[in-house]
Formats: C-alpha cells, sequence, structure tokens
C-alpha cells in the first residue's frame, strides 16, 4: 500500500515541480483576483507546509497542521519551493507508526483535541490536500500564463477513474 501512496504523491509532487519550472519568478509570485489575491506560490508553500509539519510530527509523535511554521521564502522564491519539493519526495518513503493529531474545531473555545492518527492516513490525507489545491494551481496557471498543464494537473484519481469509465 505505501509504495502505491508514495508513488502518487511523488507523481503529483513531480507535476508541481515541473510546472514550476515553467514559470517566471513573477509569475510565481503574481496575485490573482480570482483565487481571492491568493499567488501559485502561496498555494505551493500552503502545500508544503503540510508535508513538513507532517515530517516533523514524525519525529515527534504529534501532529498540529494548524501551528506549521509559516515559510514565506516558499512563495516568494520558486527554486526554493522546487528545492523543498524534491525534499518532501524522500518523507514518503517512512514507515507506518502511531501518531496523535492536534484539532481545534470551534471558533469559540481554543481548546484542541487530540486524536489517535498514523502517518500512512496523514500521508493520504496530505495527498487528497495536495490535490485539491493542485486544482486551484490550475485556474490560477490560465490566468497568469499560457503553459499547458497536464490533463490530469489537479484531478483526483477517483475522478479520472469515473471520467474514463463514463468514456466507455
Amino acid at each position: 500500500m505505501i509504495n502505491q501512496l508514495s508513488q502518487s504523491i511523488c507523481y503529483l509532487l513531480t507535476q508541481l515541480e515541473n510546472a514550476l519550472e515553467a514559470l517566471s519568478d513573477e509569475q510565481f509570485c503574481e496575485p490573482i483576483p480570482l483565487l481571492g489575491n491568493a499567488s501559485i506560490g502561496q498555494h505551493i508553500r500552503h502545500i508544503l507546509e503540510f508535508y513538513i509539519e507532517l515530517g516533523n510530527g514524525y519525529q515527534t509523535g504529534i501532529i498540529d497542521y494548524d501551528k506549521r511554521k509559516r515559510d514565506h521564502n516558499l512563495e516568494t522564491i520558486r527554486e526554493m519551493a522546487i528545492a523543498k519539493i524534491q525534499q518532501i519526495n524522500r518523507l514518503t518513503m517512512l514507515e507506518n507508526k502511531e501518531l496523535n493529531i492536534m484539532a481545534e474545531y470551534s471558533f469559540e473555545d481554543e481548546r484542541k483535541q487530540q486524536l489517535p492518527t498514523n502517518y500512512y492516513r496523514e500521508l493520504m490525507y496530505n495527498l487528497e490536500h495536495t490535490v485539491h489545491h493542485m486544482a486551484l494551481i490550475r485556474v490560477g496557471f490560465s490566468l497568469i500564463s499560457k503553459i499547458l498543464l497536464p490533463e490530469d494537473f489537479g484531478i483526483a484519481a477517483s475522478t479520472l477513474k469515473y471520467r474514463k469509465a463514463c468514456a466507455q
């Protein structure tokens, strides 16, 4: 299972890396009004920081996505984001282990809950989170560039399978 999950994540990260290499530094940082003035770089940073927090949580046993360090260099320095993608690929090969995740779901109450999870489950979450943001990044690319992204960029595997079944 981990091999398939790892391969899927690495595939998505490679797509992101290739897309970023095609962008200019200016396009990477350009605010996009349709995306709430977020840039492609900001979406990339957000994706990467979830993997970074998962890697930190792997070491400590506790994941807290809300407390992740926001590294604005990842959203403004395209080459730094590309290098971080390459580092994150190695994280996908770690063995499964039990972890805890901190979560805060109330707008009024600031107490966090600690819930059991495991590394593979969080890798799966990060994969889905990546696809979601890649769909937004795809919109951004279409608005600021003429770069053509792969047909499956930002589309969940289940959607691709569904579309394939419908086409037959």
